[in-house]
């Protein structure tokens, strides 16, 4: 008897929870439809997709359709990929074949455009550090690795925020925690891969070319330096910066990865000059 009164009491908070979303779900379904996209807009996401999770499917898709209608785009996503209708954050409204051309063009062509003609400064930086690259012709080798490693270990930071945002593993309001944990993760890659890009620059570079009073040893640390600022500023822009972009109601597959391709060129030439000016003592 006490085993079963146990398991009876085990029960009942689950069963009330059933029959509340059932009472829910009946109450949602007895507005009209303009009604029912706006109790959508404004309730819990959870409380949503519960509701939602005992509507017809087709009713659902319908709703979702109506409410991205009216600029809710992130809530749509979260409770498609609550109700398991999309599977990431990065899957593109509606049907990815069936969409047009000219609606995928819409969604991406502002953010590309305006970034590349960002792009520009970075252009205007090495043009302003003519001289440092002509005093030192081997900083120009090692000038794309500064930007591709920035970029990579971005890419690789947003894009494990972005999916923990579509699981709803963290929340905009979690940006501080997600910086720290960001910031300890880049540390150690910068560290490492500066190690090995400093080895790379003592064993295999030509130290005869280089200016009287210069050695390999100084070049490879403020070559590492450089990087490992470059991929610690680049890993917690790119954790941070998907959570920006949710915290905005914009959409993180589309903004992220052009904003923070064109960062990280701009910011990863001028750290990178400044550091090996500053080190080297430059002019």
């Amino acid at each position: 008897m006490a085993v079963m009164n146990a398991t009876s009491l085990g029960n009942q908070p689950s069963t009330f929870a059933a029959r509340e979303i059932e009472a829910a779900r009946s109450a949602f379904l007895f507005h009209e439809n303009n009604e029912r996209v706006r109790l959508l807009s404004v309730m819990p996401v959870s409380e949503a997709i519960a509701v939602l999770n005992q509507c017809p499917l087709a009713l659902v898709r319908q709703l979702l359709d109506d409410l991205a209608e009216t600029g809710e785009v992130v809530r749509v996503r979260q409770i498609a990929t609550g109700l398991g209708l999309i599977s990431s954050e990065a899957e593109p409204d509606g049907n990815y074949l069936t969409n047009s051309v000219l609606s995928h063009v819409r969604q991406r062509i502002g953010w590309i455009v305006g970034l590349a003609l960002l792009g520009i400064v970075s252009g205007l930086i090495i043009s302003h550090y003519e001289d440092t690259l002509s005093q030192l012709v081997l900083l120009a080798i090692y000038m794309p690795v500064i930007a591709a490693a920035g970029g990579n270990a971005g890419s690789q930071a947003a894009t494990l925020v972005v999916r923990a945002l579509a699981m709803n593993e963290v929340r905009p309001t979690q940006w501080l925690q997600v910086m720290w944990k960001e910031l300890r993760i880049a540390s150690i890659i910068a560290i490492s891969l500066a190690a090995v890009i400093m080895a790379r620059v003592m064993l295999f570079s030509d130290h005869s070319a280089l200016p009287a009073g210069m050695t390999l040893i100084d070049i490879a640390i403020a070559i590492g330096l450089a990087l490992s600022i470059q991929v610690t500023i680049s890993t917690t822009l790119g954790g941070v910066l998907p959570l920006v972009a949710r915290k905005l109601k914009l959409d993180p597959a589309v903004l992220v990865s052009p904003v923070l391709a064109s960062v990280v060129d701009i910011s990863g030439m001028a750290i990178y000059f400044v550091t090996v000016n500053a080190w080297l003592g430059l002019t």
